[in-house]
């Protein structure tokens, strides 16, 4: 399915559509900009809707743990003055700012969108490809969204919605549900870009560099990895909040955590906190109830594995550091490098002496995002900017690693601040 200009075609008239997009593009540009309090508008309309539950027929085929708490957040996310706040954060200006020019010593300075944007989304995050067409809506671009493979037509349906709230967006939004083996396509759509927006792992990023044209402005959103540290005493509230976030991100975020450090070279001490964490983990995970059919074959594999593994080495699993609780596991590694666990609430830990925290976190400083810290107060401060001086950018409590708090940027920066350029104008005096 392909949505073009407000309206829905069947995938038979891809050729077609891709064929007239540079001439429709160049008459939209040709017009009027797009009004910014326009797209708050219809984004606000479409929060407080979702909040109030209009279209919970559409929530419901998502799969998330707990629909309350995804239609609060979006609520959240989509408000008005949250969209307010994230432009005078992000670009300094009001929703009436875009394109006026400010005085700059010799010359007037305004901001102007890219252009067009060409979304790829990833689908290891509900609603987000909907969210990366807002944001470029937000700075007053042209959209052309290439949707993720399990996406199975819900982001057409909601930026559907989102037209109708208001039909002024419908010239600046095109959505394809198309394979990445399309390259012809996808190398159509990149030519068409003044700035490619790729979310994705190291293969996706690559693939989209080989095939952006010269000047093509890359905003590449790669895969992170989060963990926590542990350093000190933990309480049962503090293990709660983790194990609670493991289980209702299934790790599958990039906020996620993959792997719980504890500030000790001790092997003694991991197995403690196993000991005290795994209960409390499996608690989380009989809450939120069983993954999908995938993901108990995926663990199935996983505990087949392991217990090959410990009968070739001639030992029990737990000798093998492998703590199997139900729905749940933790297994303590004997090395401290920061990797991808097996996920679906199977967790690494790890020893990380303080004193090793940067020679072993700059190894991965392309990939550091999110650190759930649990330390003494009289540490915060220390282990906040030591992590912070590896490259994490953020830091957060070991329950609040996936939270969305109003004002953040992502991965570091502000990506508002990519989706726009600056222009200035020499303006002769009369």
């Amino acid at each position: 399915m392909i949505l073009a200009q407000g309206k829905l075609y069947p995938s038979k008239e891809q050729d077609r559509i891709l064929s007239e997009m540079e001439r429709n593009i160049n008459r939209t540009l040709s017009g009027p900009p797009l009004k910014i309090e326009t797209v708050i508008s219809a984004v606000d309309s479409l929060g407080r809707d979702i909040g109030g539950g209009k279209y919970d027929d559409i929530i419901a085929k998502l799969p998330v743990d707990d629909p309350q708490r995804y239609k609060a957040l979006a609520a959240q996310m989509l408000s008005k003055e949250y969209l307010e706040l994230k432009l005078r954060t992000e670009l300094g200006l009001s929703s009436l700012d875009m394109g006026k020019a400010y005085p700059t010593g010799e010359v007037y300075t305004s901001i102007f969108p890219l252009g067009v944007i060409f979304h790829i989304a990833a689908g290891n995050m509900d609603g987000l490809p909907a969210f990366s067409i807002a944001e470029g809506l937000l700075t007053g671009n042209i959209n052309i969204l290439k949707l993720p493979q399990a996406d199975n037509g819900l982001s057409t349906e909601i930026i559907s919605k989102l037209i109708e709230y208001a039909p002024a967006l419908a010239d600046y939004i095109y959505v394809f549900d198309i394979p990445s083996t399309d390259i012809h396509a996808m190398t159509k759509m990149a030519e068409m870009a003044d700035g490619i927006a790729v979310w994705g792992g190291d293969e996706a990023v690559a693939a989209v560099r080989r095939l952006a044209p010269s000047g093509a402005k890359l905003i590449e959103w790669g895969h992170k990895l989060g963990f926590a540290y542990i350093s000190g005493e933990y309480g049962g509230e503090e293990l709660k909040g983790l194990a609670e976030h493991i289980v209702s991100t299934k790790q599958l975020l990039c906020s996620s955590c993959q792997v719980i450090y504890i500030d000790t070279d001790n092997n003694v001490e991991l197995n403690d906190f196993c000991d005290k964490f795994l209960p409390v983990l499996e608690k989380a995970a009989a809450r939120h109830g069983a993954v999908s059919i995938g993901g108990r074959a995926h663990r199935t594999l996983l505990d087949y594995t392991d217990m090959l593994e410990g009968f070739l080495e001639g030992g029990a699993l737990k000798e093998q550091g492998l703590y199997k609780g139900k729905g749940c596991s933790l297994k303590v590694c004997n090395d401290s490098e920061l990797e991808l666990s097996p996920m679906l609430c199977n967790v690494l830990v790890k020893k990380l002496p303080r004193k090793n925290i940067v020679s072993v976190l700059r190894r991965k400083k392309g990939y550091l995002q999110t650190a759930g810290l649990l330390c003494a107060e009289k540490d915060k401060e220390t282990l906040s900017g030591i992590l912070a001086r590896c490259g994490v950018t953020r830091i957060t409590g070991l329950g609040e690693m996936s939270d969305f708090f109003a004002g953040e940027g992502h991965d570091g920066e502000y990506p508002l601040r990519r989706y726009v350029r600056v222009v200035n104008r020499v303006m002769a005096e009369k």
